[in-house]
């Protein structure tokens, strides 16, 4: 699978650094944030910085907290449809938001989401935009994602076609999933993205930093790429690391290892 560089795992990098190091490490797509994206001069901008050097956005990073129902969360999600068009990238991708605050109802939260993605869908579809529901690992439920399982993201995409509504396949969220293969093969047609990182422990204080490269943790990697694989996804391999001391080092001693962990753990770049 070819691979594709997160900027989240460059935090320190702008656009254009990020861009740089993938075209001299042969890596041929990009994972842009929207912040980033916004550093460099807005979509459009961003679009003609990539195409320099000829790579693919393989996703948008990112729509979602749509649990709350508000106005204020579908308009900023249909600015990031427009920007992911702009960007020239079909995959949007929601974290779709914990609980309101001060609420303890994950069913209302949840309900939220479906009726976000009625909402959106319509949108996104016009601008030739899919939206990539991303699960989330259990304990972001209460701050970031109610949707914590392949199998809950599938259930929220399903009332839709596959080219409007996918989900994201993250190995560092749904790793420990007992039904993850099951979940995969039913999302044939339906992955967005095939992101990853690895599980490391101890998770530090901020549960959201504890990613590593790829060799670095507890997850078994080729089954789950080749369970992706086997439900047809051909798309690039996109690495997004939440690391501090990832984000400490040398953007591009980072991309080397980035490289070097998929030519040993995933294949031919």
């Amino acid at each position: 699978m070819r691979l594709s560089l997160n900027t989240a795992t460059v935090k320190k990098a702008t656009l254009a650094q990020a861009a740089r190091l993938c075209a001299e490490h042969g890596i041929t797509g990009i994972g842009p944030w929207r912040d980033v994206v916004e550093a460099a001069g807005g979509a459009k901008a961003a679009k003609r910085l990539l195409d320099q050097y000829e790579l693919a956005v393989t996703s948008l990073c990112r729509g979602g907290f749509v649990t709350t129902g508000s106005a204020a969360a579908l308009a900023d999600n249909r600015r990031a449809i427009e920007e992911a068009a702009d960007l020239g990238t079909s995959e949007l991708v929601l974290v779709v938001g914990g609980l309101a605050e001060g609420s303890k109802d994950l069913p209302a939260a949840r309900a939220h989401v479906a009726r976000a993605l009625e909402q959106l869908v319509p949108y996104a579809s016009s601008h030739g935009v899919r939206l990539a529901i991303e699960p989330l690992h259990p304990m972001f439920c209460a701050d970031r994602a109610v949707v914590s399982t392949l199998g809950q993201a599938l259930d929220l995409a399903e009332p839709f076609a596959p080219h409007e509504v996918g989900v994201v396949v993250d190995t560092y969220h749904v790793w420990w999933d007992p039904q993850l293969f099951t979940q995969i093969s039913r999302a044939a047609g339906r992955i967005s993205a095939y992101q990853v990182c690895d599980w490391v422990v101890p998770l530090p204080a901020d549960m959201l930093l504890g990613r590593g490269h790829v060799g670095d943790g507890h997850i078994d990697f080729a089954p789950i790429t080749d369970a992706v694989r086997r439900a047809g996804y051909t798309g690039h391999v996109e690495v997004e690391i939440f690391n501090q001391a990832v984000w400490d080092t040398d953007p591009a001693e980072t991309v080397k290892t980035v490289v070097d962990r998929h030519l040993t753990h995933l294949g031919p770049v």
